[in-house]
């Protein structure tokens, strides 16, 4: 039989006083479970909101202003894209759903229970480098540069330099209304590169100068915003012009829940929809629903 030495001994001892005292600490501070019940203690409230990154910046921001007044409210925000985020709600993997276009018929049929919850307004800009000399362009000559009809500037009223066409990805709900509405669901060039945000695209075109990609609202620092020619006036896409529909690509934005929300699903929503909320949504440069 092997003897313990005094050495192992009262380390053994500080082992055992040290787990105790914390044990006692997490108990006195509410991190370890209720034993009685089983459940666990919870020192907050979270929920998770996920989806388009055109609805990125307000729910990021109304997050950050809720938070600072709910100290015990936790609310996780990510991008993806619209086709994640109505996915992600649908199937519980997420409390909220963030998207920039509407519903599809299967994504209806699939979630039947999701409920749309209409909190700002957007507008598709179409974005240059600011070296490029062009300043507007009608939706026809928009179509011809991402079907693949035009190739160079000087097609379209600018130098000899080459187009490099810039997109969004299949998951965007942005791209699905620039298809729709712009492209009128005509094919893209196959040399369109596309990314996962706007915040991509804008990076893209800010560093590429014979680039064009189109953007929500709130993504024009570093690239020239081109206006639209609609029946031979050059529109600019400011509040006003979109809010009146001069300026002709504008959508709504949804956030959505599985049901009626509840808790601190509803206390969010409401927030957003608040005159405060509201506030922040000018303040990102959406539209306000709500005056």
């Amino acid at each position: 039989m092997t003897e313990k030495s005094p050495s192992g001994s009262l380390r053994s001892l500080i082992t055992v006083a040290v787990a105790g005292i914390v044990v006692v600490v997490l108990m006195a501070t509410g991190c370890l479970g209720d034993q009685s019940s089983g459940a666990p203690v919870s020192p907050s409230q979270q929920i998770t909101v996920t989806g388009s990154t055109t609805v990125l910046p307000i729910a990021e921001k109304a997050r950050e202003a809720f938070e600072a007044t709910q100290t015990s409210a936790s609310i996780l925000v990510s991008g993806g894209g619209s086709s994640v985020g109505i996915k992600a709600v649908g199937e519980g993997t997420a409390d909220i759903g963030m998207t920039s276009r509407d519903l599809k018929p299967e994504e209806v049929a699939g979630y039947p229970d999701l409920v749309r919850h209409h909190i700002a307004d957007d507008a598709i800009l179409l974005i240059v480098h600011p070296e490029n000399t062009v300043n507007h362009l009608t939706l026809d000559q928009v179509r011809g540069i991402y079907n693949g009809t035009y190739t160079t500037w000087d097609q379209v009223g600018g130098s000899a330099r080459p187009i490099v066409v810039v997109g969004r990805d299949s998951a965007s709900g942005t791209r699905e209304f620039f298809s729709e509405y712009v492209l009128a669901k005509e094919d893209f060039t196959r040399m369109q590169e596309e990314f996962n945000s706007n915040g991509g695209i804008q990076q893209k075109v800010s560093r590429t100068p014979g680039a064009i990609g189109y953007v929500g609202l709130g993504y024009t620092e570093g690239v020239k915003v081109l206006l639209l020619d609609v029946d031979g006036t050059a529109v600019e896409p400011t509040l006003e012009n979109i809010t009146d529909g001069t300026y002709p690509v504008s959508r709504p934005l949804f956030m959505l829940t599985n049901g009626e929300p509840d808790g601190l699903m509803r206390e969010y929503l409401d927030f957003i929809m608040s005159a405060e909320g509201q506030e922040i949504v000018a303040s990102a440069d959406y539209i306000p629903v709500q005056s």
